[in-house]
């Protein structure tokens, strides 16, 4: 679904990204994890496409977001950790705005948007202006409108900043409805607990290189200790 092969990035003489490798599998759920200026946010503009690779390739559902530009957008949706959306539309105006862009049939429209916006409990506001809407609200909406689209692939900053426990608990299984479709979910998350329960397999970055790639399992193998995501976090990035 997705396939990083050999990407890098430089800022001047700061190697910001340095030949990563990875991929993310169907149906899986595959966190991005690391401390602040490891190479996470530039990464994820890169997979995004809104910073250009200095090197390597970078394949969306089998298209090269450097090549078939176009094609690769359609294969994913990106919700970023500060919700960047049309503040003078309503709600529901902005999650039709999706459907449009992301061509939902008309018939499948109305069930779909009922059903996330009952789950994420914002019925209620989904007629309101979104420049009235808190950040909690704003972050809600833009998942609703990247759940509608069904995407190949889910690519999450930081999904979870701003929601309430039970809201949080609900984008969890909303990320495994999704995956067990067939489709993907990439995340980038600071929160090491959520991370360790919900993802399939992690990718932890420090310093721009790719430190720890697999399972849990397969990491605390690799490293001889059965320790938790968090510590063998703070470990490893020393």
């Amino acid at each position: 679904m997705l396939e990083i092969k050999e990407l890098t990035k430089r800022y001047g003489e700061k190697l910001a990204v340095n030949k990563i490798n990875f991929s993310v599998k169907p149906g899986e759920i595959f966190g991005f994890l690391g401390p602040n200026g490891a190479g996470k946010t530039t990464t994820i503009k890169m997979i995004v496409g809104l910073l250009k690779p200095d090197e390597g390739q970078i394949l969306i559902n089998g298209f090269n977001n450097q090549v078939d530009i176009l094609e690769a957008k359609y294969q994913f949706c990106y919700v970023p950790d500060n919700p960047e959306v049309f503040e003078k539309i309503t709600g529901y105006d902005y999650l039709q705005f999706m459907c449009d862009v992301f061509k939902v049939p008309f018939e499948e429209r109305e069930e779909k948007i009922n059903n996330y916006l009952e789950k994420l409990m914002l019925k209620d506001d989904v007629n309101g202006f979104i420049s009235g809407y808190s950040h909690g609200m704003k972050q809600k909406i833009v998942i609703i409108g990247a759940l509608i689209a069904n995407p190949k692939v889910l690519i999450l900053d930081e999904p979870m900043v701003g929601l309430d426990p039970k809201a949080q608990h609900t984008v969890k299984e909303l990320l495994a409805e999704h995956c067990s479709r067939g489709n993907s979910v990439f995340f980038s998350t600071h929160v090491l607990e959520v991370a360790e329960k919900v993802c399939d397999r992690v990718a932890i970055i420090n310093k721009g290189d790719i430190i720890a790639l697999g399972t849990l399992e397969e990491i605390r193998s690799k490293i001889g200790k059965e320790e938790s995501l968090e510590n063998i976090f703070l470990e490893l990035t020393e």
